[in-house]
């Protein structure tokens, strides 16, 4: 296949897909708004402009889940809209393959995934921190309390006492906590102590808490700005307890996972995100493939109904298996290269065997 047909196949997959993207974009973003604009409509100092600033933040975020499915649609549409044209029968007269005209396509969507993972994972990383941090302090003006159902805990020994932390929310990679309560036990682990904080900061060898409310056996709470509690806590353990591997950029998760292992961490969360974003590019070829198994048939034939629809259950089946699978990676019950690469290539071998059965006999 010369140059000028092959690029006009790979500037009309990546045309489709870009617009598959911009409107998923803006209806992930629209739906967004308005859910939480509902959910956050009633609390102090809520303004449209925050609702549209947080979801603008976090539908990156949203995208990165989104994105198999754009490039198994994009690679349908494609392939549909080039059959009803008639320009793959053209390019089948002319002794082209399947192969060479799909190739294009599979270019596309394996630079798609670079992209992703280089470009829209760290926008997404930092827009979804960025949006938590927003979010907090909106949702903080109501109220100061902690659930024990939802909230994060800790536990931690130092200086002859143990404490037991626990927050509303994990912002900045774990390393700050919003609407923080902080219970101090002593060594008959009776409660002599606690702290709520607005926030609470780890720094090096100690918890810093920010406008603080402290009660200390049967008083009432006394107000102070700012406190000091001790902790022996390291940056990596509390990442690897309490942050969102995803709110980590591709580009830091292995000195992540280095040091946080150096520690005698596993890290499987980390690494199993690392993993993933890795194997991301070759799954959308994966989901491109799938979209050739249905939607190579001449027009003139038939676009069937059911083979399409087989293709969409297809590709939901191997991205469901993919998370089934992470989730056993980030347990530690399968190796996380292992769980990440399995369903990329099982479903490369599904897409090129029927293809090979049904172009080349």
């Amino acid at each position: 296949m010369g140059w000028t047909l092959g690029r006009y196949f790979f500037f009309r997959y990546a045309t489709i897909t870009a617009w598959f993207f911009v409107g998923i974009f803006a209806l992930i973003f629209i739906i967004d708004v308005t859910e939480f604009s509902n959910s956050a409509g009633g609390v102090p100092g809520f303004k449209f402009s925050i609702a549209m600033t947080v979801s603008a933040l976090r539908v990156p975020m949203i995208m990165l889940q989104v994105v198999p499915f754009v490039a198994l649609f994009s690679a349908m549409a494609t392939l549909v809209s080039l059959n009803r044209r008639y320009e793959l029968v053209i390019a089948r007269a002319a002794g082209i393959s399947a192969w060479q005209f799909l190739l294009p396509c599979c270019l596309g969507a394996l630079l798609f995934g670079f992209v992703t993972v280089g470009i829209l994972n760290p926008i997404a990383a930092y827009g979804f921190s960025h949006s938590e941090s927003l979010e907090s302090e909106l949702r903080s003006r109501q109220s100061n309390s902690v659930s024990a159902f939802s909230a994060p805990w800790l536990r931690q020994k130092a200086d002859g006492t143990e404490v037991i932390i626990g927050a509303r929310a994990v912002l900045n990679q774990g390393m700050e906590l919003s609407d923080a309560v902080f219970f101090v036990f002593d060594a008959d682990d009776n409660m002599v102590e606690r702290k709520d904080a607005e926030r609470a900061y780890l720094r090096d060898g100690y918890w810093e808490l920010v406008n603080v409310r402290t009660m200390r056996g049967g008083e009432n709470f006394t107000s102070e700005a700012a406190a000091k509690v001790p902790t022996n806590l390291k940056p990596e353990f509390v990442q690897e307890r309490l942050a969102r591997p995803e709110t980590i950029p591709f580009f830091q998760l292995p000195s992540k996972i280095e040091v946080a292992r150096s520690f005698g961490l596993r890290a499987n969360a980390f690494a199993m995100q690392f993993h993933s974003l890795v194997a991301l590019p070759f799954l959308l070829v994966a989901m491109t493939l799938i979209a050739a198994t249905v939607s190579m048939r001449f027009a003139r034939m038939g676009q069937s109904g059911t083979m399409i629809l087989g293709g969409v259950v297809a590709g939901f089946l191997l991205y469901v298996v993919s998370v089934l699978v992470k989730a056993f990676g980030n347990a530690g019950f399968v190796p996380t290269y292992i769980a990440a690469w399995l369903p990329v290539v099982v479903a490369m071998f599904f897409g090129v065997t029927f293809l090979l059965y049904n172009e080349d006999g």
